[in-house]
């Protein structure tokens, strides 16, 4: 049998990806050491902290990458943690500068600020599920709970992880693809959040600039209903980020989700669009039932597009759907669960028309350089 390579071993490695951080161990200065004694295989790994909730997780995926090197008969893991020092080196690497990576001229994350006017639209359940589907489609995705009063994207999720410290900076947890970060993530059971506009605002400047997401394509913030502290806290954090408008067809939320989206002519953000909600149930025999009306989000875009000047489209309209509270309550979001549901047909038609809006450039450097 021919001599293990290191050089073939040290290849494997860098195709074990760190579980939070989404990086090869390699290049994140995990990777410590690697001996080769004949066939047996020794690798020195170094966990961010000591407490690194996922070390059986990196332990297994290292072992799995040795087996798969030829000539390797027996595969040690031996784990250790990384030294003060280490840690900042490895933060550094992550976060050459701090504030939030978002709001920089040169990101090219889309940002989509979820509003509605009043509660109980289905805001998180869509938020949650758009995000889902762009995951399944292989982007890389966020969600930041904004509504710490009423934070619900963890359950809507399934995520029952708990974010990693290191240091100051925040490893979110991962379900379904989708990085999340919540205030009901560092909560005791059902406990409620009672503070006021200044906490909130320091809440989410910390979210956005402390939590470490790494290179999204897109990031999904789930804002609270109306047009309170968050909503302004977010146009000055993320002057960026655009609005999709939720509402259901009724006339009174309609009404409501109009105010939502017009704050973006006080903010200067873009409406991306409007999504109506609960816009009919499909009855047994196959007829329609408007529980809650017709034509609200078509309105509410209308408008919109006359208060502010600029198009506003209605971007689809989602059924009600018995296996999309179902899936909500369940922790796997529609769209994963039931693909062919009516209400996951039109999510996903929703996800298409957000994966074709162009990144804006406005303000972004190019590294252009004109020559005389």
């Amino acid at each position: 049998m021919s001599a293990v390579s290191e050089d073939a071993v040290r290849t494997a490695l860098h195709g074990v990806l760190d579980p939070e951080l989404r990086r090869p161990i390699d290049e994140l200065g995990m990777l410590r050491s690697v001996t080769v004694d004949g066939g047996r295989v020794t690798v020195g790994v170094l966990l961010t902290i000591a407490g690194c909730p996922l070390r059986s997780t990196i332990e297994q995926d290292v072992a799995a990458a040795l087996r798969t090197v030829p000539g390797v008969e027996e595969a040690v893991v031996d784990l250790d943690v990384m030294t003060p020092e280490q840690r900042k080196e490895l933060k550094d690497r992550l976060r050459p500068g701090r504030g939030i990576p978002f709001s920089r001229p040169d990101s090219l994350t889309k940002v989509f600020a979820v509003a509605s006017g009043k509660g109980g639209v289905g805001k998180s359940s869509v938020t949650v599920n758009l995000a889902c589907e762009l995951a399944a489609r292989g982007l890389r995705v966020g969600i930041v709970d904004a509504d710490v009063h009423g934070f619900s994207v963890p359950g809507l999720l399934g995520a029952t992880g708990t974010p990693t410290q290191v240091d100051d900076m925040i490893l979110p947890p991962i379900a379904h693809g989708v990085k999340v970060i919540s205030i009901g993530m560092f909560v005791q059971g059902n406990q409620p959040v009672v503070w006021r506009g200044p906490m909130l605002h320091r809440a989410l400047e910390q979210f956005l600039g402390d939590v470490y997401f790494g290179d999204l394509d897109v990031l999904f913030l789930d804002l609270p209903p109306g047009t309170g502290d968050v909503a302004i806290s977010v146009s000055q954090l993320l002057p960026n980020a655009e609005l999709l408008v939720v509402t259901t067809p009724q006339a009174a939320a309609a009404e409501v989700a109009e105010r939502a989206g017009t704050v973006s002519a006080q903010t200067a953000q873009r409406v991306a669009g409007v999504i109506e909600n609960m816009s009919g149930l499909t009855l047994p025999d196959g007829t329609v039932m408007d529980l809650f009306g017709s034509g609200g989000g078509q309105r509410v875009a209308e408008r919109l597009t006359a208060a502010l000047g600029t198009p506003v489209g209605l971007l689809g309209q989602v059924p009600l759907d018995v296996a999309l509270r179902a899936g909500g309550d369940a922790g796997t979001p529609i769209v994963l669960s039931d693909p062919g549901s009516p209400a996951a047909v039109a999510l996903r038609a929703i996800a298409d028309r957000l994966a074709a809006q162009p990144r804006h450039l406005a303000g972004r450097r190019l590294g252009v350089t004109p020559t005389v």
